[in-house]
């Protein structure tokens, strides 16, 4: 311990860490990034999520009809008249109404071969397209058909002067 000249108590340790001052806060650190290029890649990749995100729902709207005809085929069952009129419809709203409403017969199913049905419409389940429409009764389910026009339905790829 040590003796301080003029006074009565002596200094102690405990004293001395009383006489102690608290440390200054650091400053804070900012949440601002330091240099420009962190701003601008920030905004490159907002602006990139932007492009993507309106790009995903616009597909998602102009995809709609597709979704409309695959609840409908799945509603339809095997029956080929209904089918029929599906699959029209929806060339109706994927190509101008031009080129595809008069098409008839074969004709008709070459268009669906041409357009993603890769030849079993003409040559598969879809001839059965040809006659069930026009049947006073209806025909028995053809095997393979819905099936077939689901897969027309998601993978046809209608040309620039489509919808």
């Amino acid at each position: 311990m040590t003796e301080v000249p003029g006074a009565t108590n002596p200094i102690t340790l405990v004293d001395l860490i009383d006489r102690l001052s608290e440390p200054p806060q650091p400053a804070g650190v900012s949440m601002f990034p330091q240099t420009v290029g962190w701003a601008v890649l920030a905004v490159v990749v907002l602006s990139a999520l932007t492009w993507l995100v309106l790009r995903r729902y616009r597909s998602w709207r102009v995809n709609a009809y597709r979704r409309v005809a695959l609840a409908e085929l799945e509603a339809s069952g095997d029956d080929p008249v209904k089918i029929a009129g599906i699959l029209r419809r929806v060339a109706l709203v994927a190509w101008p109404r031009e080129e595809v409403a008069s098409l008839i017969g074969e004709d008709w199913l070459d268009f669906l071969d041409n357009t993603g049905g890769n030849g079993s419409f003409r040559h598969g389940p879809g001839k059965v397209l040809l006659q069930a429409p026009y049947q006073p009764i209806p025909k028995h389910p053809e095997p393979g058909l819905r099936t077939l026009a689901k897969n027309w339905v998601e993978h046809h790829s209608p040309q620039a002067g489509g919808n």
